[in-house]
């Protein structure tokens, strides 16, 4: 397959977050010092140019995210030209039509700025809080995406299938000013997943967060084969990339602002998940020339990113996921000042 096909000139920059609590967020004010330093960095990210800023879904103490939309239109009304996306919608665990809803709403506050990324989620909790069975994960996620895409094309849905209430000819509102409203795919490691976004010609959000990036080449490929196989252009199979990330001066104060929160929080998460402790050594595999991690001076940052593009075949989003290491608010601020003013016209300049 020629992979020069899939080349793009264009590549848009950005920041997801999963609204990370502050150690005492839930003592006194601090939980809302917290969302509300992170409108500001949202707010800052459209000033200083970024394209994207996704908020994630999660349903743990340690994340604020449990209701993405309220946080995004905040957002909304603070901003001007930064597109607005969730990072991604537990799809499986809500209710298509209020997501729909939801977003539609968010489109028209932000005027025609609001996008949505759907998936599966990484974590398992939002099964048992809405009363759903874990073991239906993949059935649960095939038939609420059949009928979100139902929602998006057609303002009256007829609709049937086994975990929710059938449709017959419902008008559904409002309706967003895009039209069609963009829903990307957020997909991690499992190839039916990249496949089916194919099939359905939807772009493609890569949840990369260990690794090397060009280990995914042969999904992502599987993605575009099935796509082009479907009848869908190849402009239309587009894909983006979720990292982890963080931008200083210098690489060497990157790593040293990084590096111990990332090695705290992922040594926390690896023992729910039966992996070993994080090492420096660890790090500093997945922060090298191939691997997944995003954490170095702008310089390195933007030709990485220029690799990372090369390796996938051309990817045309990316996002850098920041608040997972504990860092301040003026050190987030500092690196999405960075995104916007030194990496991405070095991406752009190169790319044009």
């Amino acid at each position: 397959m020629d992979s020069c096909v899939f080349k793009i000139s264009k590549m848009e920059i950005g920041i997801d977050s999963f609204a990370a609590a502050l150690p005492d967020a839930y003592k006194g004010t601090a939980a809302s010092g917290s969302i509300g330093d992170l409108l500001t960095r949202m707010e800052h990210a459209d000033k200083v140019g970024l394209d994207i800023f996704g908020i994630g879904e999660h349903h743990r103490k340690e994340f604020l995210d449990s209701a993405p939309t309220m946080i995004l239109a905040a957002a909304a009304a603070r901003t001007s030209n930064i597109r607005l996306t969730s990072a991604v919608t537990v799809l499986s665990a809500a209710d298509p039509v209020r997501v729909f809803q939801n977003f539609a709403t968010l489109d028209l506050i932000s005027k025609g700025r609001a996008e949505m990324v759907v998936g599966r989620g990484s974590f398992t909790e939002a099964f048992p809080l809405f009363g759903y069975n874990l073991h239906d994960y993949d059935e649960l996620f095939a038939e609420k995406l059949e009928l979100l895409l139902n929602i998006v094309n057609n303002e009256y849905v007829t609709w049937s299938g086994k975990f929710r209430p059938a449709l017959k000819n419902q008008p559904i509102y409002p309706r967003p000013l895009q039209d069609p409203f963009p829903v990307w795919l957020g997909v991690g490691g499992t190839p039916a997943s990249f496949a089916r976004a194919g099939v359905l010609g939807l772009p493609l959000m890569v949840a990369i967060i260990g690794g090397e990036t060009r280990r995914f080449r042969p999904l992502v490929d599987l993605y575009r084969e099935a796509g082009r196989k479907a009848g869908h252009s190849p402009e239309k199979l587009k894909v983006g990339l979720h990292s982890l990330g963080y931008i200083a001066e210098t690489s060497e104060k990157a790593v040293a602002d990084f590096y111990p929160g990332y090695a705290e929080i992922f040594t926390k998460i690896g023992r729910e998940r039966g992996w070993p402790p994080v090492t420096k050594s660890h790090f500093d595999a997945q922060n090298g020339k191939h691997g997944a991690l995003l954490v170095g001076g702008p310089e390195e940052i933007a030709e990485k990113l220029l690799g990372h593009s090369e390796a996938l075949g051309g990817i045309s989003r990316v996002t850098f996921q920041m608040d997972n290491a504990a860092l301040p608010h003026e050190k987030l601020m500092n690196a999405i000042e960075l995104l916007g003013t030194k990496v991405k016209p070095l991406v752009n300049q190169i790319t044009a």
